[in-house]
């Protein structure tokens, strides 16, 4: 394999040069790596073949109207398109090995979070911290899978909303049953560090519903806050959906529409916190993304 550090290309070879390679790693070692631009009839068979949009589309126009335009609703909810959100639910539907569409719906989309609670364990509790700055992971544009680490300034302002959808299957086990989503916000007053918690109470059992809270004033300085999910002396499933956690005119929640909850970052985007952290989480407890036929 030939080897080289340093290449000048002439200005009009480099469409060329470009049009056949690629970049590779873009953070450790600097590299190309070839475009597969051309592809056999026999290998076009075979990635058609593999495709799952003929079969969404097929599905998609079996479709009513009515039916297409509760699609664009809930899509709506999630930035995408009724189409976008079809193709991400039916082909989700398809890996869970599940037959026929989905129902729309404005409260929850394809993917959910889910906190699993099983004996010996009676308790998670899961937190997304909210500096006023840290980094993100952002697909940069004009790129198919590339992403770069963004550094975020979160300057809080008041009033802070918070909002959930959510349905339960839980049950007591224990003196001290709770659920709860909250806002733990940290400020400052005549020079002592004081918390101010702004909390939505869960019901233990219920179908899909949405409950919000709002912090409006405070006595002094927000240094930053902090969002948490806690189940006490329970057992059973939260499954949660369209977080938000407004101030300043958007919502800072990060992977608000819970497509990987527990997603982790390492290697060359280390700097970039997790989406959700288990604080407490003992055997017994698990916390992930998942698709479920609600």
């Amino acid at each position: 394999m030939a080897q080289t550090s340093y290449i000048d290309i002439a200005p009009e070879l480099q469409d060329s040069f470009f049009s056949n390679v690629q970049p590779g790693d873009r953070f450790n070692y600097s590299r190309v790596v070839r475009k597969n631009v051309l592809q056999s009839k026999k290998r076009k068979v075979s990635v058609a073949g593999r495709s799952l949009f003929s079969t969404i589309a097929i599905a998609w126009a079996t479709l009513t109207t009515g039916q297409k335009s509760d699609w664009s609703d809930a899509g709506d909810k999630v930035n995408l398109t009724g189409w976008q959100l079809f193709v991400q639910d039916y082909a989700a539907r398809l890996a869970y090995g599940l037959s026929g569409v989905a129902t729309p719906s404005l409260l929850h989309q394809s993917y959910v979070g889910q906190i699993h609670i099983e004996s010996p364990a009676t308790e998670a509790k899961l937190v997304q911290v909210h500096p006023r700055n840290y980094y993100v992971r952002e697909k940069v544009l004009g790129t198919k899978s590339q992403y770069s680490p963004v550094l975020v300034t979160e300057d809080f302002a008041l009033p802070l909303n918070l909002s959930i959808n959510y349905s339960s299957d839980l049950t007591a086990s224990g003196a001290d049953p709770y659920a709860k989503f909250y806002a733990d916000v940290w400020y400052t007053y005549q020079g002592v560090n004081r918390h101010e918690l702004v909390e939505i109470d869960l019901d233990l059992s219920t179908g899909w519903t949405n409950l919000t809270a709002v912090l409006s004033s405070i006595t002094s300085y927000v240094i930053s806050y902090d969002l948490y999910i806690h189940l006490h002396d329970l057992r059973g499933d939260l499954y949660f959906d369209n977080v938000e956690a407004v101030h300043s005119g958007q919502n800072w929640v990060r992977d608000p529409f819970c497509k990987d909850i527990n997603e982790g970052f390492s290697r060359n985007f280390y700097q970039v916190p997790k989406h959700w952290v288990a604080s407490i989480a003992p055997a017994g407890v698990e916390f992930e993304s998942i698709y479920k036929d609600f």
